[in-house]
């Protein structure tokens, strides 16, 4: 099946394919090629307050539906997502320019959260306090939290959104969702395959356009209940504020600003095959992307030689083409970005240990490693998101905990070392959400995916993720001894 099947404009409101009141669209690009894709409707307040309408509505039934019921459905779904992972990737592919390898894996790991949650569904359980007096029993129920708004970026246009969207709808919530303006088709794919997996009209929409005006909707309605966002640190904080007047639960998972430190005792070729998998990742447009690497001394020279054949090695084009490893980047904003930050660090002393040649087009950004980086290049306090490896040394292990820690960021980090007291040591310091230990990619449906300090806070995935979504509720009921 070609992905022009899954092709959408409009939006999806209500259960129905709509059009923006005002009849006005924008396009969506391949950012590879140049070419226009789609139009999509270019929605505002009046679209995404029927949207939120909708949900309310919605809500009520689906949220009285037996979990069991809601986790068949989100099967069915995970399902069609499966079944459909061919046209799916391409259609990611031609939105947001990734290699067709990496799309596929995207596909698979948005629906393995859908997987997840539809089997934590049925696993929403109470508790039964001890009794305070004989006369009394204490009871905790969980409930949905209600209406949940969430904002996701174009880099993982699948899976960012599955993995807000499962543990949502398994808690019981209706959704409304605003995905990239860049990359929306692949959200609209996932709601038309909801639809054919049962998901009833209103639980799930997802509209673009005018980001300022959706947004102010979305955190002004005392309909919605929570909102879950990732994006930057600074738009974060602006919702944030925004959400502070009808006091909304929130989930922010924001910026990073990952080390990758590698020790003298570590599995330089190991250390060396996780990082490409880190950094060059999706072009290094990845919240978890290595930002920093640091190698301590007596290793430097190995591993800064075989990364540089290793990168040398990556195939850089249209993430159609058989054998790419880096795609575009989603923009031409974002390459004069990149190339700004690669800059200033040269003028600052850094030096250019391999700078390949790319692909011809605006969008690309050829795959660069930087060595002598230091902590006054923004290169290295800034969240790169390009294939751009800056490389820094470190003599000692509570040197490279300082300069690991001296960041606003907490999302990810990486450590490489054969030393199991460190790897302790090293865990337990890190102020980071997440530690990779020998380990370039670490993220997975089973596990808390999240950060701390700038980062955000709430959790992804795993056992945990449903808790986003939930209410306690505490009932006394006395009069027992009667």
């Amino acid at each position: 099946m070609a992905y022009e099947h899954f092709l959408r404009g409009g939006a999806f409101i209500g259960g129905q394919w709509s059009q923006a009141e005002d009849r006005t669209e924008f396009p969506v690009v391949n950012p590879a090629t140049g070419e226009e894709i789609a139009r999509v409707a270019n929605c505002g307040r009046q679209e995404t307050a029927q949207a939120i309408g909708a949900a309310v509505r919605a809500q009520r039934e689906w949220s009285a539906l037996p979990a069991k019921k809601r986790a068949g459905v989100l099967r069915a779904w995970h399902d069609l997502l499966i079944a459909n992972q061919e046209p799916l990737a391409r259609l990611l592919t031609a939105e947001q320019g990734k290699p067709l390898a990496e799309a596929r894996g995207e596909i698979a790991y948005g629906a393995s959260y859908i997987e997840w949650f539809a089997e934590e569904a049925k696993r929403i359980n109470g508790d039964v306090i001890p009794a305070p007096s004989g006369d009394k029993r204490a009871i905790c129920l969980k409930q949905p939290v209600g209406v949940v708004a969430c904002i996701t970026p174009w880099n993982f246009p699948n899976a960012m959104l599955a993995r807000k969207i499962a543990p949502a709808l398994a808690a019981g919530c209706a959704v409304v969702c605003k995905p990239a303006n860049e990359t929306p088709l692949s959200a609209f794919a996932l709601a038309a395959l909801a639809e054919d997996a049962g998901v009833p009209a209103g639980v799930i929409s997802v509209l673009c356009g005018r980001t300022e005006e959706i947004g102010r909707e979305l955190t002004s309605s005392k309909s919605v209940r929570k909102l879950t966002f990732t994006g930057s640190t600074a738009v974060g904080k602006k919702l944030m504020s925004d959400c502070a007047g009808s006091v909304k639960r929130m989930s922010m998972e924001l910026g990073g600003n990952a080390p990758f430190i590698v020790f003298d005792d570590a599995d330089i070729d190991a250390a060396v095959t996780g990082l490409m998998a880190s950094k060059f990742r999706n072009a290094g447009q990845t919240c978890v992307c290595a930002n920093r690497i640091l190698v301590q001394d007596g290793v430097y020279d190995e591993f800064s030689s075989k990364l540089v054949r290793a990168v040398q090695n990556l195939k850089v084009g249209d993430g159609m083409e058989d054998g790419v490893g880096v795609g575009p980047l989603i923009s031409e904003k974002a390459v004069e970005k990149v190339s700004g930050l690669i800059e200033d660090a040269c003028e600052k002393g850094a030096k250019v240990l391999y700078a390949g040649a790319s692909a011809s087009g605006p969008c690309f950004v050829n795959p660069t490693v930087l060595e002598d980086v230091s902590a006054d290049m923004r290169v290295f306090t800034d969240e790169i998101f390009g294939p751009v490896a800056p490389l820094a040394r470190f003599a000692t292990e509570d040197e490279a905990i300082r300069i690991a820690n001296d960041t606003d960021y907490g999302l990810a980090s990486y450590v490489y070392t054969r030393d199991m007291a460190r790897i302790w040591r090293i865990g337990e310091s890190l102020e980071y959400g997440m530690v990779g230990v020998n380990e370039g990619i670490i993220s997975n449906e089973a596990a808390p995916f999240g950060g701390v300090k700038e980062s955000g806070f709430g959790r992804e995935g795993s056992k945990y993720g449903l808790d986003d979504y939930l209410e306690l509720k505490y009932m006394c009921i006395g009069g027992i001894d009667k």
